[in-house]
């Protein structure tokens, strides 16, 4: 991935790492983020809202709720008490999206205002259609921001399997800090200062997985699937430069290869759902069977109205949108897909 144009780069093995890391969140991915840090040697808090979490990575070393199986750096800290965020130096937020907002209106209160927060939730909000880097801007105008993205599963991570991912901070000396203080040999942070790409990635990568987990559980082959994803990251790069993205930031990590892993493999929450909608389920019965978050659900019409706001065309995520809301069955939202017009491949 191409990183942006700095004339002084800093040298970010150099760069001193955070002494203390909160990390706000304990689902899967926030679990794996935390045993990462803690293996490094960093002070590192993880803060769980189900109190049987937090009991059970204390007591077990093991998040057996969110990521069973996975034994944890025995260094790692877990609270269910919001307030032991205050002494860290650095905050990961990896509340779900769509509450990532009243998170951050709760953790505002408790730590400096200056703290430095990356954020690693993907999605949009649904309530106002901002990006998770404009929710920050909103709420904590003064956090020094950065986004982590990137082609990751949260079991990969914390098994130690190779993963790399972007990591976007418009302070590239902050950035070096946030590298080392996360990368390590198994897990390659790449930097940039495109924090819009990155953002819009993650989020979108979400709703074209379900997407191409429909084509999947419908039974339409691989071919069909392959077409999907190209046409569906069309949709992205267009969207993306309509709101100030960078094309190298979009066929990076957080971009293409976010979104190449999520719409290929049944580990994805979001793929998963959608083969269990091409197999006829109903969302509300997939939604209640699980104890995580698709967030591609809340994003599909989020990214329908900004596409609209923005005068860019996106009739992949347009369709799922009407298929989450129950507007129209998958079969019918098929034969309209491939009644489409020929047109050229750049539209």
């Amino acid at each position: 991935m191409a990183d942006a144009d700095m004339s002084d780069p800093v040298k970010i093995e150099d760069a001193k790492p955070f002494d203390a890391v909160g990390v706000v969140g304990a689902g899967a991915w926030g679990t794996a983020l935390a045993g990462l840090v803690a293996a490094k040697g960093v002070a590192t808090r993880l803060w769980a809202r189900e109190a049987e979490v937090a009991k059970a990575i204390s007591s077990k070393g093991e998040n057996t709720v969110f990521l069973p199986g996975v034994r944890l750096d025995r260094r790692l800290q877990a609270t269910n008490d919001l307030a032991e965020m205050g002494d860290m130096e650095a905050i990961l937020l990896v509340a779900p999206a769509q509450h990532l907002r009243a998170t951050l209106s709760e953790l505002i209160h408790l730590i400096a205002r200056e703290t430095p927060i990356a954020i690693c939730a993907k999605g949009i909000e649904t309530t106002t259609g901002l990006l998770m880097t404009e929710v920050l801007a909103e709420v904590w105008p003064e956090a020094p921001a950065a986004v982590l993205s990137g082609p990751s599963f949260a079991r990969d991570v914390a098994s130690g399997l190779p993963t790399a991912v972007t990591l976007a901070c418009a302070d590239e000396a902050l950035g070096a800090r946030w590298m080392t203080s996360i990368g390590g040999a198994h897990f390659r942070p790449y930097l940039s200062d495109d924090l819009t790409g990155a953002a819009l990635g993650g989020a979108m990568k979400n709703v074209l997985a379900i997407a191409a987990g429909v084509v999947v559980g419908r039974g339409l082959g691989d071919s069909a699937r392959a077409a999907l994803i190209a046409r569906g990251f069309g949709e992205f790069r267009r969207l993306g430069l309509a709101i100030g993205a960078r094309s190298e930031t979009m066929v990076g990590l957080s971009g293409l290869g976010d979104l190449i892993l999520t719409a290929s493999s049944e580990q994805s929450r979001n793929m998963s759902l959608g083969i269990a909608l091409g197999n006829g389920e109903r969302l509300s019965t997939i939604l209640n069977s699980r104890n995580s978050v698709a967030e591609g659900v809340a994003t599909a019409p989020a990214i329908v109205s900004l596409a609209q706001k923005t005068g860019v065309e996106t009739p992949i995520c347009a369709a799922v949108a009407e298929l989450l809301a129950g507007e129209k069955s998958v079969d019918a939202l098929i034969e309209e897909l491939l009644a489409r017009p020929f047109t050229s491949e750049s539209k």
